[in-house]
């Protein structure tokens, strides 16, 4: 993919996924704008817009071929950006547009999975997911948000092998970013050893992701690796740019366990002063550390 529609839909769809694992890990706020709103949009159609063929009409030619394309693109790149911004009813609004000008789009379909999939109907968002990889089985994003789907929907096993064929992709770029989900997933699915062996290679791959030293460290502090899990948030609360109210909290509960009554206070006291109204400062202030 190399247009400019193309990189805005990958960028997004990108970002979109890592919020994801990073909110379902607790490493940071959830996503503003997910409002679980329904609607009849975004259904595939196989109706084309301006290029279709009935009865004895002579096939489109090449530059009517390429300005339904583009146009189809253009709605792509609405509907990501709506999508974005949580607009989940206008972005399947778009994409029924889009796909009416090219029903055989992968991004699309791709980007239709995702809402779907945020509007928490899952049989639909798999269908569209399978549909996408039908037309580009090679997608290596649209293959990684199937695998992160598949994990929410707790299909532990499913994911585990979609991630893997994710990182088997010839020339794929971002392996870290696949790691980082999968060993997450590996997490939600209790799979600790596993779930630390990914982190801690998602990490020699991209040491300065707050969100996988986050992930990194709360796996070692239920593995009961203590002085590795506070090396790695200590890595995340060194960069004041990076510090987090769970951040804070996940350094205050290994102090806690290390028994450093002392380090526990300095970081409630952080968190006091920089997150008065977060979760993790009530539940300091409930003595709620093992919850």
């Amino acid at each position: 993919m190399s247009g400019p529609v193309d990189r805005g839909m990958r960028a997004t769809a990108l970002a979109l996924s890592l919020v994801a694992v990073a909110w379902l890990a607790g490493c940071v706020s959830q996503p503003a704008g997910g409002a679980n709103t329904t609607g009849g949009a975004g259904t595939s159609t196989t109706s084309s817009e301006g290029g279709a063929t009935t009865g004895n009409t002579t096939p489109p030619t090449a530059a009517e071929a390429g300005a339904t394309d583009r146009r189809a693109r253009v709605r792509l790149e609405l509907a990501a950006l709506h999508f974005g911004r949580g607009q989940y009813n206008t972005a399947l609004d778009e994409l029924k547009l889009a796909l009416a000008a090219n029903p055989d789009m992968p991004e699309a379909h791709g980007l239709r999975a995702l809402i779907y999939a945020s509007l928490g109907e899952p049989a639909v968002a798999e269908e569209a997911f399978k549909r996408a990889l039908e037309l580009n089985p090679r997608d290596a994003d649209t293959m990684h948000n199937y695998a992160w789907f598949l994990c929410q929907q707790r299909r532990y096993d499913d994911a585990e092998a979609t991630f893997l064929r994710t990182t088997a992709l010839p020339n794929y770029g971002e392996v870290q970013r696949t790691l980082l989900a999968r060993g997450v997933c590996q997490a939600r699915a209790g799979r600790w050893v596993e779930a630390e062996r990914t982190l801690s290679r998602s990490y020699e791959l991209d040491p300065s992701n707050p969100v996988t030293a986050y992930n990194l460290s709360d796996v070692l502090l239920r593995r009961g690796e203590l002085e590795r899990a506070r090396f790695y948030v200590r890595r995340i609360n060194q960069v004041p740019e990076a510090v987090t109210a769970q951040s804070l909290w996940l350094a205050a509960r290994i102090e806690r366990r290390m028994g450093n009554m002392e380090g526990l206070q300095d970081f409630g006291r952080q968190l006091r002063e920089r997150f008065p109204q977060s979760p993790e400062m009530l539940q300091f202030e409930r003595g709620r550390f093992e919850d």
